[in-house]
């Protein structure tokens, strides 16, 4: 048999061991889901302390029932390491690493070019590395190929396939998980899509849709949350534009929603946060410029988008001047700082800019989450309330919410608050809205 029968055989017969390196919101949900299945699976990761807890049992990962970590890591199905020489016995390697943007909102790809290096010191005949991280048109090809050929001796194609599947992790959401969300895959050659392919449609639940490239599938990725961006820049544009007119912007759309064709429906809030929206669109923007092309529809919603923890300080310091109180020296509190409801994860949220710029116009700043009760920032550690009391919230000169967690007694803030500006229409159910001012 070549290279391609021995691979799809060790798939089919469930024999094939898997490799996941990194261990984060993707890489832990996909381990488990193939360890579910019956595949050995092995994840590695640069923090001892996660590699430590998946190999106890325990669960860091919202979208990870912890019964189930649990149960794998006690029958040997799901285990972790922090020794890269484990990926020689490796049949099917998934790189589920992180991609941020750097300083100059460029793409930061070290983390994958990292572990191509590492990976392509111990590739071995007849496997499969899959990419699943986001990253900007090309990377597959024009990163990993070279590395994982050269450091192997291996041959793409032939000896070892290569392709991108993105993920399309959505922390929090109910419906849709990592087992039953469809899943893009592009290969370098035929062979490589169908070989990938047949390790999803024997692990995942929903469609598989083969893409004619890892161009084609690192493209889709992006248009995906370039899409999202760009909507959302509308709404929030809308909300500003609503707001010197004297409109509800929530009902303007609640009112479009009811066409049943053409149209749907994006929401307002403080700004951009998240592991994808925020950044992916900014790969592209980068990889345009090689062709001489600006991207002029997404740099424009990015701007509208990251003016939006700004206005939020502009919007409450009119209202606090209603009250003939100066932003200077006022007591704010925030209300939620996890980038969307009912999560704990906080990274790019824009909660967190809103609060560095309140605290420069001299406010005293407090916030209460019930996710989270500490966060970092620009490399300070700032720690919320514990809880959110009649005190708390009658001491503040202004309560502003920025999450709308589900787990907030809504009432009893509109009750005991001196003033509320909500971004998120998280009070829209409050009968009183006296003293309630929307976005």
């Amino acid at each position: 048999m070549n290279s391609k029968e021995i691979l799809i055989n060790k798939i089919m017969k469930k024999t094939a061991l898997v490799a996941v390196i990194g261990l984060g919101y993707v890489g832990l949900p996909l381990a488990v889901e193939k360890a579910k299945v019956g595949y050995k699976t092995i994840g590695f990761d640069i923090q001892k302390s996660k590699v430590d807890m998946v190999n106890l049992g325990e669960n860091y990962i919202g979208d990870v029932v912890d019964s189930e970590l649990k149960h794998l890591a006690n029958k040997g199905l799901l285990s972790a390491t922090t020794d890269f020489s484990f990926v020689k016995d490796a049949d099917f390697i998934a790189i589920c690493v992180p991609t941020p943007l750097d300083e100059y909102q460029q793409p930061d790809i070290s983390y994958v070019k990292n572990s191509a290096i590492e990976i392509s010191k111990y590739l071995k005949k007849a496997s499969i590395v899959v990419l699943e991280s986001t990253t900007y048109p090309g990377t597959t090809e024009e990163l990993l190929l070279p590395i994982l050929q050269e450091g192997s001796g291996l041959k793409c194609g032939q000896d070892f396939f290569l392709a991108f599947s993105p993920e399309r992790v959505d922390p929090g959401n109910l419906i849709y998980k990592t087992k039953n969300t469809p899943k893009v895959v592009g290969g370098v050659g035929k062979d490589a899509t169908e070989i990938a392919s047949a390790m999803y449609r024997n692990v995942l639940e929903g469609e598989i849709f083969e893409a004619s490239s890892p161009k084609v599938a690192e493209m889709e990725k992006i248009l995906e949350n370039t899409y999202r961006n760009i909507n959302i820049g509308l709404a929030n544009e809308m909300a500003i534009i609503c707001n010197k007119m004297g409109i509800n912007v929530w009902e303007v759309i609640e009112a479009a929603k009811t066409k049943p064709y053409g149209f749907q429906a994006f929401y307002p809030g403080p700004g951009l946060g998240g592991h994808c929206i925020p950044l992916d669109p900014f790969y592209l923007t980068w990889k345009a410029k090689e062709y001489d092309y600006h991207t002029r529809l997404i740099e424009i919603s990015g701007e509208i988008n990251n003016y939006m923890p700004e206005y939020v300080i502009e919007r409450s310091s009119k209202i606090l001047n209603r009250f003939r109180k100066p932003l200077n020296g006022s007591k704010i509190l925030i209300l939620g700082v996890a980038y969307k409801q009912d999560i704990d994860d906080y990274r790019e949220s824009p909660a967190l800019k809103v609060i560095n710029n309140f605290e420069r116009e001299g406010c005293i700043v407090e916030f209460y989450d019930p996710y989270i009760d500490k966060y970092k920032f620009k490399h300070e550690v700032k720690y919320g309330i514990e809880e959110l009391n009649i005190d708390k919230l009658r001491d503040a000169d202004l309560v502003v919410i920025t999450t709308a967690h589900t787990k907030v007694d809504y009432n009893f803030i509109q009750t005991n608050s001196q003033y509320i500006f909500d971004t998120k229409n998280a009070m829209k159910n409050v009968k009183n809205r006296d003293n309630i001012e929307l976005l």
